[in-house]
């Protein structure tokens, strides 16, 4: 059974500009969307707050005439500002519970977790789903530790209510092996920013997730 919005997405595609090689944001995230993602996440923690707020608007113009939605790393702020469709939390971030009364109806709340204390706290915070990991190795996630592997899923999922979206390292190989731990679906990087078909490997993702057996 479907546990809230986020586990129908399949995938969730985080940005990060510094790895799309002479490609501009904007041209990679449109061809995720031809490729059929619908969930974006503009984490762009080197940006200073005004250039964030015209990225961000800049992407809008691109996911929402395609039905997607863009939630803004940590700035609730510019969420707020730009009119975005969330914000999502890190460790670093203000506690979910003192977020979500911010929050403007209908805004989404995710949150970045490395262990079920913490996806615990965001569940009960008011997350709408959490991300869940590093699951398997990637340098993007080297500084909370080595990869816990899909026994951290099976250890979250019978604690939390909301999605879990695995995140670290992902790839259309090892996708499956997340969702028969019991994640709703995975969360990128790499994986769509560096592709040299960024269509072609957003829909591998997603096919992988679809094809995924259910948690024994």
């Amino acid at each position: 059974m479907p546990r809230g919005e986020a586990a129908s997405w399949g995938l969730y595609v985080i940005t990060d500009r510094q790895q799309t090689g002479s490609r501009s944001l904007e041209e990679v995230i449109a061809s995720a969307l031809a490729g059929g993602a619908r969930a974006f996440q503009l984490r762009e923690k080197d940006l200073p707050a005004r250039e964030l707020c015209r990225l961000a608007e800049s992407l809008l113009t691109r996911t929402r005439p395609a039905g997607a939605l863009l939630l803004i790393n940590d700035r609730v702020d510019v969420a707020l500002g730009v009119g975005a469709d969330g914000v999502h939390l890190t460790r670093r971030s203000l506690p979910p519970a003192a977020v979500r009364p911010l929050l403007r109806p209908g805004m989404r709340m995710g949150v970045s977790c490395h262990t079920r204390e913490e996806a615990l706290e965001a569940a009960s915070g008011g997350a709408d789903f959490i991300l869940l990991g590093p699951i398997f190795p990637t340098a993007s996630k080297a500084p909370y530790g080595p990869p816990a592997g899909p026994v951290l899923i099976r250890q979250v999922r019978p604690a939390v209510a909301c999605p879990i979206l695995a995140v670290g390292g992902i790839t259309a190989q090892n996708a499956g092996e997340t969702l028969e731990a019991g994640a709703d679906g995975v969360a990128v990087i790499s994986a769509v920013m560096t592709a040299r078909d960024v269509a072609a490997a957003t829909r591998a993702l997603l096919s992988a997730v679809r094809r995924a057996p259910f948690p024994a």
